[in-house]
């Protein structure tokens, strides 16, 4: 039988059937041998070694449309990640470096920025007004009095979906939502670090449709970029493509050089200053790694 890993912990691996099913499965010695691990969204194909107890051995890891490391999961259509506007007030360092990972990946990002019921329509339209200039779909939602769900629900439909964000923005609310089996904890923010606790625990897949899939993944704090280097971090900030013909020298990477389409761009407000900034961190962390 064909199915999907839904999760894995300790060795037991928890497979979707054909059949609708839940099946707990070990994978065979064999993929020890090939230094093959199974992993969260494999498409498989399992034996069942007991139709009554729901167990069985997974015997085959079908091939992989992509692989992301961060987190660990196979088959993956989309990637939403999610932010409050505000409570805790949203860190655009750390979502631009998640975008670029998910660039590198080849993964299509929609950003959400949830708590919309505690912000104004002028702060809405000034974040989204960043990312929709970039490219990025932008979605807003609360899951306090259900603002824009449905949206959300029609753009996870027949897709495989990475929900990912930091602690404390209501990742674990949203999926309730979506899915109520789910029965995640909710995190209260802490008054004192205006930052959540760590309710995700391990990745999962959700079945919350036919053929669609939602993957909570455990709060993140930082993200580091590996294995890229700095001279190739300007091609994956979409917005730059436009303006990069207005560069007098090939290969530039749009910080010191003074003929530059990219720093034109920005001091005539086409690019956004903070995304540009961001980028310019971003380029010399990776640049300070590459020293050692």
């Amino acid at each position: 039988m064909t199915g999907k890993i839904l999760k894995g912990i300790a060795g037991f691996y928890y497979v979707h059937g054909t059949d609708e099913n839940i099946y707990e499965c070990k994978a065979k010695g064999i993929f020890r041998n090939k230094n093959v691990k199974p992993l969260v969204g494999d498409d498989v194909e399992f034996s069942i070694l007991d139709s009554l107890e729901m167990k069985g051995n997974i015997d085959q890891i079908l091939p992989r449309k992509n692989t992301l490391v961060r987190p660990a999961v196979a088959n993956v259509d989309q990637a939403l990640v999610l932010f409050a506007i505000t409570h805790p007030e949203p860190n655009l360092n750390l979502l631009d470096r998640f975008l670029v990972m998910m660039e590198v990946q080849e993964v299509p990002v929609k950003i959400c920025f949830n708590k919309t019921d505690l912000t104004n329509r002028e702060e809405k339209l000034a974040l989204g007004a960043i990312y929709e200039a970039a490219g990025y779909p932008v979605y807003f939602t609360s899951t306090y009095d259900d603002q824009g769900i449905e949206e959300i629900r029609d753009l996870v439909r027949g897709k495989t979906t990475v929900l990912a964000g930091p602690s404390g923005v209501g990742k674990s609310s949203l999926t309730n939502l979506l899915y109520p089996q789910a029965e995640m904890e909710t995190a209260n923010i802490s008054e004192k670090i205006q930052r959540g606790k760590h309710t995700t625990r391990h990745s999962e897949l959700f079945g919350i449709g036919r053929d669609t899939y939602l993957m909570d993944t455990p709060g993140f704090s930082s993200m580091y970029l590996e294995d890229l280097e700095c001279g190739q971090l300007k091609d994956y900030f979409p917005e730059f493509e436009s303006y990069e013909d207005g560069c007098r020298f090939l290969g530039c990477v749009h910080i010191g050089e003074k003929t530059c389409g990219i720093k034109a761009a920005v001091e005539e407000g086409k690019i956004n200053r903070g995304r540009y900034e961001n980028y310019r961190l971003l380029y010399q962390d990776l640049k300070e790694k590459r020293r050692y």
